[in-house]
């Protein structure tokens, strides 16, 4: 676990309502896309909420991997996945759990609007260090954002490190319950994880 890491884990009823103050900008802005995309796969549920509350049930999906191998970091993003229907001459909402770097996010908005009429860009978290500043986002922070639909992913990750780094599973549930895990969650996973890892 990294020291001096401040981390925010959100619950998915917290998460819900940051999509229903994010979908109520779109609405204010005046600003109708045709098309919402969902960056795969951090972009997926926040896509099909927001496609939801705007009535909107044109929904399309662009796969960009940047993080492999347990967040281990690749250079630059790649999309691995085209988009799955035609964009052209369309607006276009484009969504995101967070804007990290802001590199993939940046790289499908570049790659998108070759064809593409207009595209708004949209996240729940913006880095302050993000090359692209999102046309809606919710919250800016410089903390580790951990959602709800990443629950299992994190919590092996941070159980493998921990049994590399010679740290017990109470340590490891400790450190999670630092983290702001839910008790149940820790409970659920860390054995199950920390048997299958040993």
């Amino acid at each position: 676990m990294q020291q001096n890491q401040r981390y925010i884990v959100l619950s998915w009823k917290k998460n819900y309502e940051h999509l229903i103050k994010l979908s109520k900008k779109v609405k204010e802005s005046k600003f109708k896309p045709n098309i919402i995309v969902g960056i795969s796969r951090g972009g997926l549920i926040p896509s099909r909420i927001i496609s939801d509350i705007l009535d909107n049930p044109n929904l399309a999906t662009i796969r960009v991997e940047f993080y492999k191998y347990s967040k281990k970091k690749l250079k630059e993003p790649e999309i691995t996945q085209p988009i799955s229907t035609p964009i052209d001459g369309k607006k276009i909402l484009l969504i995101d759990d967070v804007a990290d770097s802001g590199k993939s996010l940046q790289l499908v908005y570049e790659h998108l609007l070759k064809k593409a009429k207009e595209i708004r860009t949209l996240t729940i978290f913006y880095k302050p260090w993000s090359c692209l500043l999102p046309d809606y986002y919710l919250k800016e922070t410089e903390a580790w954002i951990i959602f709800p639909w990443e629950y299992y992913e994190t919590v092996k990750w941070i159980v493998k490190k921990n049994i590399d780094e010679g740290r017990t599973l109470e340590k490891t549930k400790n450190d999670l319950t630092k983290m702001g895990f839910d008790s149940s969650i820790i409970e659920r996973f860390v054995r199950e994880l920390w048997n299958a890892v040993i």
